[in-house]
């Protein structure tokens, strides 16, 4: 049997849309969203996204988007790119980055591998991947994030030293990326003692799928990895 690339599996995620929107987000979403929005066609920089050579930060699937609205509240010098089919998601994050004033925002309705893709190597600070869809099913564990095809492209955007952070609150997922981590030369995970498992960066604010999980009795786990 051969097996198919991973990054022939351009589907890595669920659902596109929920509930309707509301009138202020669907507002958002004709309004502000067209001056936030990747460009659909061509290769990418920080210069076309942004005017300039700033570094650039990656957010794989950001739900709601507080925490990438967080990361660009925090550094105004950085751009952000994140990546979110869920409709509802993305009107989240147009409301966040309303509220907050915040312009180093460039958001893709979409696939990330689509964006990743046409960005130049070694040009991400960091990638952010929290609380993934975990694909429980043996039958789609191919479409989780954390496999080859996908990180080989992970590690070709990020610069040397970039962050590749992942958080998740579930048992299975987190077991799959310690073991598909642990073979990935390209990556040393920063975790020294057993006191840095538990060890929260003070930028690293929960998410409100993380807080979801706790209130339901979850543990919580993050995982930092380097870029050799």
């Amino acid at each position: 049997m051969t097996t198919p690339d991973p990054l022939s599996i351009r589907r890595l995620y669920g659902r596109a849309q929920g509930h309707p929107l509301r009138a202020n987000a669907q507002r958002l979403v004709d309004e502000l969203l067209p001056s936030l929005t990747v460009p659909e066609d061509g290769p990418l920089s920080a210069a076309r996204l942004f005017g300039d050579d700033r570094p650039l930060v990656f957010e794989v699937g950001f739900g709601k988007g507080e925490h990438l609205a967080f990361q660009a509240a925090l550094r105004p010098d950085r751009g952000f790119i994140g990546a979110e089919p869920y409709l509802n998601g993305v009107a989240g994050l147009l409301a966040e980055a309303e509220a907050r004033g915040l312009s180093n925002l460039r958001i893709h309705r979409g696939d990330a591998i689509d964006v990743l893709e046409r960005l130049p190597d070694a040009s991400l600070e960091a990638l952010y991947l929290l609380h993934p869809d975990p694909w429980p099913k043996a039958r789609h564990a191919k479409r989780r994030f954390v496999n080859p095809g996908p990180l080989s492209l992970v590690a070709a955007k990020l610069k040397p030293g970039g962050e590749f952070r992942i958080a998740t609150d579930h048992v299975g997922y987190m077991r799959h990326v310690l073991t598909v981590m642990q073979a990935e030369p390209r990556f040393e995970w920063t975790a020294e003692t057993p006191a840095d498992w538990q060890r929260i960066p003070a930028d690293w604010p929960d998410t409100r799928f993380a807080e979801k999980a706790r209130a339901l009795g979850h543990d919580v786990w993050r995982l930092i990895y380097r870029r050799v």
